[in-house]
């Protein structure tokens, strides 16, 4: 078993392959960890890729069901889990690398080109979570219902009340992506392949809205989920993008 800690922060952390380096971001919200990527998503990039791509993966920090923990830093949510992220690869001794992130890691993907463009070589949102109009308050009430409780249950030292104010400050701007701005893709040059879904989580709508303001964004086609030949075609389509812009 592999952890990176970096003071309070423990982060349990999987490797497989060889090449150039792929942060592969597990989805399931907040309860994100590495099961997810093996379990619910149509491909799993830590099998599929390790061919060709020396992959990363991690449980989110303070995910249950997951091994990694830390503080719940309410003033600044998605800039820890951003943390965690880069930090691992300084730990692991990697400057640039690509990064895939499934569902929370679509938000965690934008947040991080802000933070280091100069790192993120190339980038893959796949089924990226967003905001749907019709469901304003969706992400705090399953945050609430499904991962508050059993944290509290788990470590005394955070409460009911941390846990919303968290998350009032994570989705309480609770348009396009959550993480960044509109202006802050627009100013993104890093080369982006959007896999979109169209799901209550995953909308189609911001996921395509992020493609049309990034100034280097793909999109595969849609739908790519099922059956099998059209998850293999979007893969495909996927290697494609990740070996044009693998440096030599």
């Amino acid at each position: 078993m592999s952890f990176y800690e970096n003071g309070s922060v423990k982060i349990y952390y999987e490797e497989a392959g060889s090449g150039f380096p792929l942060l592969v971001i597990p989805g399931g919200g907040l309860n994100a960890n590495i099961a997810y990527i093996s379990e619910r998503t149509p491909f799993n990039p830590m099998n599929t890729l390790n061919d060709e791509y020396h992959c990363i993966t991690m449980d989110l920090r303070n995910a249950i069901g997951g091994k990694s923990s830390g503080p719940v830093e309410v003033d600044r949510p998605w800039d820890s889990y951003v943390d965690d992220q880069l930090g691992l690869m300084d730990h692991l001794g990697i400057d640039k690398f690509m990064v895939i992130g499934f569902c929370i890691g679509g938000p965690f993907i934008w947040k991080m080109l802000e933070r280091a463009p100069e790192r993120v070589i190339a980038a893959v949102p796949a089924t990226p979570s967003g905001f749907r109009p019709e469901f304003p308050d969706h992400f705090y009430r399953n945050n609430m219902a499904k991962w508050a409780p059993a944290l509290c249950e788990k470590r005394p030292d955070v409460t009911m009340e941390m846990c919303e104010a968290f998350l009032s400050n994570m989705y309480g701007d609770p348009d396009f992506v959550f993480s960044v701005t509109r202006d802050s893709v627009r100013r993104c040059t890093t080369p982006v392949l959007v896999m979109p879904d169209d799901t209550d989580s995953h909308p189609y709508g911001p996921a395509e809205e992020t493609v049309l303001l990034a100034q280097n964004a793909q999109m595969t086609f849609f739908p790519w989920k099922e059956p099998q030949n059209r998850v293999d075609l979007a893969v495909r389509h996927l290697r494609t993008f990740l070996k044009a812009n693998t440096p030599a």
